[in-house]
Formats: C-alpha cells, structure tokens, sequence
C-alpha cells in the first residue's frame, strides 16, 4: 500500500501530513501527486469526500518551495466557484505548509479591498480567489498574473454551471501559456471535457471512480411526499422533514438540509427552530461574517441543523456529518452527487434523504439516469395536516381621512343604508337599479338610404 513518505513529496510536507493524521493517501492523491511533481496538467475526476483538495494543494507546496514571490505577481493561483471553498483551501495549505516559509493571500467577496491589497503588495507564493473578487483586483490594477506557474481550477464543473465559463476563459488568456493546469472535479459533463481540451495541455486523465457516482458509503433513500392540496405542498414537507429528523434520533448527530431556493431556507430554518430544533441557516445572500460564523458553529459541534442553498454543496468539508436532507430535489442531478457528498466522508457511513413531490418525478429520473440505478424508496412518514407555528397578522389600524371632504364621503357611506339583496327565486336584470338613465333612453334613427350603383 503506497504511503504519503512513498510520494517524493517535501520532508517538510510529510511532517505537516503526518502532525495531521494522515498516514496513507487517497486514490486520487496517490495517482495524482506522483504526476503533478513531474510538471503535467491533471485532470482529476473523484467523488466528493476523497481528498481532491490535498492531491493538488500537496504537490503545490512541494513545487513552491523553492523561489521567491514578487509584489502583486502570484506564483500560483486557485480558482473556487464559492468563498466557503475558496476558505477550505485556504485552510488546507495553512494546514499543510506551516512548516515553510510560503505566503498566501485569499480574496473573496465580502472583505475590504484594502486588507487584501496589502497582502498582494507584499507578494504572495498561493493565490486563492473565487473569479469575480479576482477579476475586480485585476481591473483595479492591484494583481499581476504573467508570474503564474500553477493554476488550479477546483470544482470545474461548479464553475461552469455558475456561469464563470467567461471570466475563466479570461483569467487563463492572462497567465502563461506555460504555466501547469490542474482540473479537479467530481464530476465531468461533456462541455467540461471541451473545455479541458482548450486548456490543458496533454493532461493526465485520472479517475478513481466512475463519473458521476455516489459513494458506497451513504445510505440513500426518497421519500414520497404527496401534498393534500398544492398550496399546501410547502407546509408539509417541512412536516415531513421534523418527522424523519425525529425518526432518526440520536443517530442524526448532526446534518445538512438543502434547499433549492434562497427564500426557502429561511424559512425552513425558522421553522426548525420555532419547533425546538437547533437550526442556522446559509446562503449567498447572508453577509459573510455571518456565513463564517455560522459554519464556524455547525463545525464546532454548537450548531446541529444547517439549512443551506446550493452554496454549501460543494467542497464543505465536515467530515462527521451524519445525514444530508434533501428538502428539495436538485433541478440540476450533479448537484445531487455534490449534496449528499457532504456525508459518509473519511471512510465513514451517512445517509441521505431526498425530499420528492409528483411535480419532482423528472428531477429524480434525471438524478437516477446520471448515477445510474434507482435511489431506494423509502417509508413516507405519516403526512398530518399542517401545524406550523402561527403567524401573528396585526390588525391595520384605520386610517384617518385626509381632508375634510374625505370625511364627509366616509361619514355618508357608513351612515348610507346597505344595497337590498336581490330575491334568490327572482331573475337578475342587467346592473339592477344601477343602470345609467342615458342607457334607458330611446333614439331615433334616421332612416336608412341605399347607395345607388352604377347598373341602376
């Protein structure tokens, strides 16, 4: 069995890996260190919870750990779709080169310019930057990329379906064309595909499981929900979902339950915890003290709930999450591998449920037609009629006429006696006593002339 000191890496490194536990690879570290330190392009195909993060951020430092940065010209950059990835990584090479002497620099939405500004100024060996935050230093002319040696695209195919394809293809067009390109993902769409052929270079394709597949290490299960009446489809899946947290007991140490919409998660995460529930929630539109804090807890054991939008689906790393809730079914089924992926991580088991209504049926062929078998049924809990917390609606107050005029017009419709009521057996005629006079009256019409034509 290949172990971490097999794998040339810097002694240094080995140190840190081994002060952090870890003793033998991963399959995608073992296969993809040994070519990265020989200077090839990667391309990683892995499914979430396998280490990917390590396979690159390893060899990097190894590599790096000769030469010197320069003043707002990076050696090396990290590209991640969301700031909670971009912060993992930045933690992992905080992890793994406390033994060097190399600097890093993380720029990601919701810090001040000027805090990064001065740790670009003073050069940086590792640049971790989500595309926009990147594109913004650029433009303002604070960050010089010609000195990229390693590029890394993390989650590629997140950041392709969040629309980065652009500012992607920008970023690559202002570093080296020599620089070495690592794609790392877990799973590969075919567009991916095109789009790796463009910019690595005779890549090494290494795939330590099948596209697209789930680990053996999670439990899956769907639930049928069927909603008594479709406004009231909301109302009960989030009875549903109390019903198998219940269910689970103290099995469920502690979860993740996504959902599809921004708005929803609040609204979920409220009502957990107005039912007793210890629940937080996250999501793209949460400022990001209050993003970092809220992991920070759900990390630390305080928080047990994190309700959470697509942002957290990919490369959060806790590793002891015992369940993942599906609330709602992924519109896109990649999403899904990346969801329930936050569980059965290191070797451990989990379990994954996935919330489904009849309106969700082609979501779910679509999941099951990408990893290819059926997720198992489960038992639907019992539906009861809805008892969420109620809602106190404050009485409108009335409101005072503006003018005297107005008060009058009030004054005479209260005291104005009610319209009678039409008799239920008698016929209803046009508007009633309603009617306008103009339209009772009679008119004569003058009599009609025919044109004459030319044959008379």
């Amino acid at each position: 069995m290949t172990k971490f000191s097999d794998l040339a890496l810097d002694p240094r490194v080995l140190k840190a890996v081994q002060e952090a536990g870890y003793e033998t690879p991963t399959p995608i570290q073992a296969q993809a260190i040994p070519h990265a330190l020989e200077g090839k392009d990667v391309l990683g195909i892995a499914q979430t919870g396998t280490g990917k993060t390590a396979s690159f951020t390893l060899p990097m430092i190894t590599l790096l750990g000769k030469g010197r940065a320069r003043a707002r010209m990076p050696r090396s950059l990290v590209l991640a779709p969301t700031r909670e990835l971009a912060a993992q990584v930045a933690e992992n090479f905080d992890t793994y080169a406390k033994h060097t002497k190399l600097t890093k620099a993380l720029l990601i939405g919701g810090v001040s310019f000027g805090e990064q500004d001065k740790l670009i100024d003073r050069g940086v060996d590792v640049l971790i930057a989500t595309p926009g935050r990147l594109l913004d230093h650029f433009e303002r002319g604070k960050l010089l990329l010609q000195g990229v040696q390693i590029m890394v695209v993390d989650e590629a195919d997140r950041m392709l379906d969040m629309g980065f394809i652009p500012d992607i293809e920008r970023i690559f067009s202002l570093t080296p064309f020599t620089r070495q390109t690592f794609f790392y993902s877990a799973t590969m769409a075919p567009e991916i595909e095109r789009i790796t052929n463009t910019f690595l270079q005779n890549a090494v394709k290494i795939e330590v499981a099948r596209q697209n597949s789930t680990s053996t290490n999670i439990e899956q299960a769907l639930v049928q929900v069927t909603p008594s009446r479709k406004d009231r489809s909301f109302a009960e899946k989030r009875n549903v979902l109390r019903d198998l947290i219940r269910k689970e007991g103290e099995s469920c140490t502690n979860a993740i339950i996504f959902c599809n919409r921004k708005m929803d998660v609040d609204v979920v995460a409220k009502s957990l915890k107005s039912h007793g529930f210890n629940a937080g929630a996250i999501h793209g539109d949460l400022d990001q003290r209050q993003r970092t804090a809220t992991l920070d807890e759900f990390r630390e054991g305080s928080l047990q709930l994190l309700v959470a939008s697509d942002v957290a689906a990919r490369g959060l790393d806790v590793p002891s999450v015992s369940h993942v809730f599906n609330f709602d079914v992924p519109t896109h089924p990649e999403d899904y591998v990346h969801r329930i992926g936050r569980t059965g991580r290191a070797g451990r088991k989990g379990k994954a449920f996935t919330l489904a209504t009849p309106s969700d049926e082609k979501y779910v062929a679509a999941i099951e037609s990408l990893v290819g078998q059926p997720i198992p049924k489960a038992e639907t809990p019992a539906q009861p009629t809805p008892t969420e917390e109620p809602v106190a609606v404050a009485e409108p107050a009335p409101r005072a006429p503006r003018n005297r005029s107005s008060r009058r017009r009030e004054e005479r419709a209260v005291d104005a006696p009610a319209p009678a009521a039409p008799a239920k057996d008698g016929p209803v005629v046009g508007l009633g006593d309603h009617v306008p006079d103009f339209l009772l009256r009679s008119f004569a019409l003058p009599p009609r002339v025919e044109e004459s034509t030319d044959e008379e």
